[in-house]
């Protein structure tokens, strides 16, 4: 893994950036992100061609939004805008993983203290009526 981070050094100390000045405490640099992409997404578009796309999302988007996704399908790399927004959510939520993870593991927090406050609720005052099945 060293080799790895040797050439990712070198490669980022070409373009002028020192990482390693953020590793060693500037606050300045703290919040900074390195991440190590694919140089095209045909990884991506060949997975999404395996995969069925049956869900639907409705979107709103502005125009120069739009018009770079019809600019992607104008390109050929992509057959709509639906197969191009779908595209760069995915890559999206792959370079945003990180945070992803963070917030689901704050979400099970958040399930696990609902869980034990209807629990303790039960405790205090008995049975609750399941609201949705009266609704």
């Amino acid at each position: 893994m060293s080799a790895v981070w040797t050439q990712v050094s070198k490669a980022l100390e070409e373009h002028g950036i020192d990482f390693r000045i953020g590793m060693g405490g500037d606050r300045a640099l703290a919040d900074c992100t390195v991440m190590c992409l694919a140089g095209d997404m045909r990884t991506t578009v060949a997975e999404m061609g395996r995969m069925s796309r049956d869900q639907v999302v409705m979107v709103r988007i502005d125009e120069d939004t739009k018009n770079a996704l019809d600019d992607w399908v104008e390109t050929g790399a992509v057959k709509s805008r639906s197969q191009a927004a779908a595209l760069f959510m995915r890559e999206g939520i792959k370079v945003r993983s990180g945070e992803l993870e963070q917030l689901r593991e704050a979400l099970d927090d958040f399930g696990q203290a609902k869980q034990r406050l209807e629990e303790r609720a039960r405790q205090v005052i008995g049975d609750i009526p399941d609201t949705d099945a009266t609704s």
